[in-house]
């Protein structure tokens, strides 16, 4: 028996041969399944290729977008988390005030390989790239302002040059009722 051919005497009712027929399919006696049409199945395969990749720089257009604002959501969790760690210095609040500077100066650090996997010559990064350092740079603000509130940097002389007298307290405001 030959390789491929199923022999009609052999008992079998079908009969397949897997022969090499250099003809091309159109050739076939085959007619097209309903809906089938040729033309829309043998389109220019640049006008498809160039749809995909255009699809491709518009996904990884968002994609970069979505990644340039995700320090805003980072930003309104680390500023809730400053809030609840008050004012006084202590552990707590100093360990989410560092957080709160090493989380964008990490970031800042970071910024081409956040944005490698959306490199392509048709999607522009330079937008989502600014917004990204824009954010990182409000975190790190942030982060700064609650160590100014903790009293942790040095805004006075007298914290640079030990001879000077501390800064007088300009108010005092303390809780309770008020004394008649």
């Amino acid at each position: 028996m030959d390789k491929g051919k199923a022999i009609m005497g052999s008992g079998r009712r079908w009969a397949v041969e897997f022969t090499d027929n250099s003809a091309s399919p159109s050739s076939r006696d085959i007619p097209d399944p309903p809906g089938f049409t040729r033309s829309s199945h043998d389109q220019d395969d640049s006008s498809v290729s160039k749809q995909k990749k255009d699809s491709e720089a518009n996904w990884k257009s968002q994609k970069a977008w979505e990644v340039a604002q995700a320090p805003f959501k980072n930003l309104m969790m680390m500023g809730f988390m400053m809030w609840m760690a008050g004012s006084t210095v202590h552990l707590f609040s100093i360990g989410i005030t560092f957080s709160a500077l090493w989380q964008p100066i990490s970031a800042l650090q970071g910024v081409g390989k956040v944005f490698e996997p959306y490199k392509d010559n048709k999607v522009d990064l330079l937008g989502p790239k600014l917004a990204y350092i824009a954010l990182n740079l409000v975190g790190l603000g942030l982060g700064v302002w609650k160590l100014n509130s903790l009293g942790l940097l040095p805004t006075h002389a007298s914290d640079w040059v030990s001879s000077l007298p501390p800064a007088q307290e300009v108010e005092y405001s303390g809780g309770g009722f008020p004394l008649f």
